[in-house]
């Protein structure tokens, strides 16, 4: 892939004079996908990074014959606390000022800090007719693929919308996978999870109803903790829109810990499922996991990778584990599944378990680390679209 990205804005709110930021990495048949963050101190850099990030995601995903063609791989992002009262405004001033790219090659939705109904608020009153709509002219029925779409965001699973819980879905399968390459019982494994948002929260239930042990969940008032196992369902059920948890409903075993207690909590797999940058060369040491599931995005700065498997610390890359949540997207408007909860867990779990297996395999036959091989992947299945579809460079 090449170095620069293809396309780098700098926005600047003329109200407020918080700062917004769109990248896009690259094209696919003149399209590109990646979602939209907001949170305060979000850099170009960082977005940027993301950007990358997500055409390695979308080029993972190539299998020729499937409906889904991967798209190119683009980010936005807003510096601006979520929670401040003026951010809703920012939000929409932004869409408003990034429409034409919206309505022409950049396709976005929830990242963090923000959620689809809030997008899509947003993006209506900015103008727009969906944040996807630059798709639109790639699809075989437009009015038929846009229906499916919306009765895939209309469908709920125990009181959960399934875009929410197809993300987590597909961590959970790649730690999974990694357990049963390494032919660990699930029951005897223990796990703690740094935030409890939308994806945070869908992967903590779906390894706790897979039979591992939730013992740690971290959220921005601390970290919760149980060495028997927290009640995951209790905890989703007390969350806020943000994933913070009520503490009244804590049990009398659960432990309140510093914020930062996740890292070095008696786990056997991490999952950082907050924010950037989360691991890092001087906390790393603290890690006694065997494994590190990225379902944030770069929450394990480099050089912090490096220095845990030179301990035998296996992470398995974001580029994988956090990308069913984009490719489910596409899965359903495309139509390779239809609008229903057990087609698309089926179908997310046995893309990420195929993935991570391959990219494990990869990682042990070169002698490198999953990032590693997962990067080759990617850029050998870009090549692959290239060669079908043309570049835009």
């Amino acid at each position: 892939m090449p170095d620069s990205p293809l396309l780098t804005l700098t926005w600047t709110d003329e109200v407020t004079g918080h700062r917004g930021y769109l990248v896009v990495d690259r094209l696919v048949r003149g399209v590109s996908s990646g979602g939209l963050r907001m949170r305060a101190g979000c850099t170009l850099d960082e977005v940027a990074g993301l950007a990358r990030g997500m055409s390695r995601k979308e080029a993972l995903h190539y299998r020729p014959g499937a409906r889904y063609i991967p798209l190119g791989g683009a980010k936005g992002g807003i510096d601006c606390d979520p929670r401040a009262p003026e951010a809703y405004d920012v939000l929409v001033r932004y869409l408003r000022a990034m429409r034409p790219y919206i309505e022409h090659f950049w396709t976005t939705g929830e990242d963090l800090g923000l959620t689809q109904d809030v997008v899509d608020k947003a993006t209506a009153e900015a103008g727009l007719v969906s944040s996807v709509q630059a798709v639109y002219p790639l699809l075989d029925d437009e009015t038929a693929a846009r229906q499916r779409l919306t009765d895939a965001f209309a469908v709920r699973v125990d009181g959960i919308g399934l875009d929410e819980l197809v993300g987590g879905c597909g961590v959970a399968e790649s730690a999974l996978t990694a357990l049963d390459r390494a032919g660990v019982p699930y029951a005897e494994t223990r796990v703690a999870v740094q935030g409890l948002g939308t994806m945070g929260g869908a992967t903590a239930r779906f390894l706790a109803r897979a039979g591992l042990k939730v013992v740690a969940v971290a959220d921005v008032r601390g970290t919760l903790a149980n060495p028997d196992g927290l009640d995951v369902e209790a905890l989703l059920a007390a969350r806020d829109a943000f994933g913070t948890v009520d503490r009244a409903a804590l049990r009398p075993a659960d432990r309140q810990l510093p914020g930062d207690a996740w890292l070095s909590v008696d786990a056997d797999i991490l999952v950082p499922a907050a924010v950037s940058y989360a691991v890092d060369a001087s906390n790393q040491e603290r890690i006694t996991a065997r494994w590190i599931v990225e379902a944030a995005n770069m929450p394990v700065l480099p050089e912090a990778e490096t220095l845990l498997a030179a301990r035998g610390v296996t992470v398995l890359p974001d580029v994988v584990v956090n990308s069913g949540t984009n490719a489910w997207w596409w899965w359903t408007l495309f139509g390779d599944i239809g609008a229903d909860a057990d087609e698309a867990f089926a179908h997310t779990r046995r893309a990420l378990r195929d993935l991570v297996d391959a990219v494990l395999t990869r990682a042990e036959t070169d002698g490198t680390t999953p990032r590693a091989a997962a990067h080759a992947l990617a850029a050998a299945r870009q090549t692959e679209i290239d060669r079908r579809f043309g570049t835009y460079r």
